[in-house]
């Protein structure tokens, strides 16, 4: 049975989920393009956690991140890759729209990569009815990002 609640990015049993996370993102992108947040920075009160789990096991994660009172951006989403065919991202984003409708947001945008390791996720991304804008708030023209923003109605 899947789930998906809110819980602490500091979880115990979220260890292999950040390390995969971790790992995937330094995998083909530069470091000084990478705009990851670790468990720590995750941990904070203007992000919102979430952990998708099949019965007691975490499976997914993703988070959104308060940039002002009508945007926020989503970070850290990840699927195990033991776990994914099965619509799991799909479900996490749509969770993630959802909550941060439901917390007062207008807006949510995300970074995500142009390498070919992200092709799944812009094309999630895009189906989700995001689409492609300028860099926004803490962000600058980066090579090696793709820009992507949502109007929530």
């Amino acid at each position: 049975m899947l789930t998906i609640g809110r819980e602490s990015p500091l979880g115990p049993d979220l260890t292999l989920l950040m390390a995969r996370h971790t790992a995937d993102m330094h995998a083909d992108t530069p470091p000084e393009s990478i705009h990851m947040m670790d468990a720590g920075a995750l941990a904070v009160a203007d992000v919102s956690f979430y952990v998708m789990r099949d019965g007691t096991e975490p499976v997914a994660m993703g988070a959104f991140k308060r940039i002002d009172a009508s945007h926020a951006e989503i970070k850290s989403m990840h699927v195990l890759a033991e776990a994914r065919g099965r619509g799991l991202s799909r479900r996490m984003l749509e969770h993630l729209v959802a909550e941060a409708r439901a917390a007062g947001f207008s807006r949510l945008s995300l970074e995500t990569g142009v390498q070919p390791t992200f092709v799944a996720a812009r094309t999630l991304y895009t189906k989700a009815g995001f689409h492609e804008c300028p860099p926004f708030e803490g962000y600058w023209a980066d090579p090696n990002s793709i820009f992507m923003t949502k109007v929530l109605a």
